[in-house]
């Protein structure tokens, strides 16, 4: 059984800082892709960060140069430090990993149970 879990979301006033983290555990035979997806109410969810397994990185316009995604292959985890964190921001951040475990080598989409960012002064 494959799991992503997710910390480090809270409440930060505009312009300050959060780091997330997104462990992934199980019986994991390789990570193709991990990334971050916001959800906020009334909003389309669209991947802000991602990076894949040869440490190639992606990021949506809207967050270029605040946010940066890092990965530590040896832990499967990958992490978003939000930097210049504006009131738009707000959001339940969700991991997904393209992962493929070791029952079937294919891969397969997981999801994080989500963390709450919330920027307000």
């Amino acid at each position: 059984q494959v799991q992503l879990v997710e910390s480090g979301g809270g409440l930060v006033q505009p312009g300050g800082s959060l780091r997330l983290s997104c462990v992934a555990s199980g019986s994991i035979f390789r990570i193709d892709v991990m990334g971050w997806y916001p959800h906020a109410p009334g909003k389309q969810s669209e991947l802000v960060a991602s990076m894949i397994s040869g440490g190639s990185t992606n990021y949506a316009d809207s967050v270029k140069g605040r946010l940066t995604i890092s990965r530590d292959s040896a832990k499967n985890t990958v992490s978003l430090q939000m930097d210049s964190l504006k009131p738009e921001d707000t959001a339940v951040y969700y991991c997904n990993a393209d992962i493929r475990p070791y029952i079937t080598l294919r891969p397969q989409g997981y999801w994080g149970q989500g963390t709450q960012v919330t920027v307000s002064s």
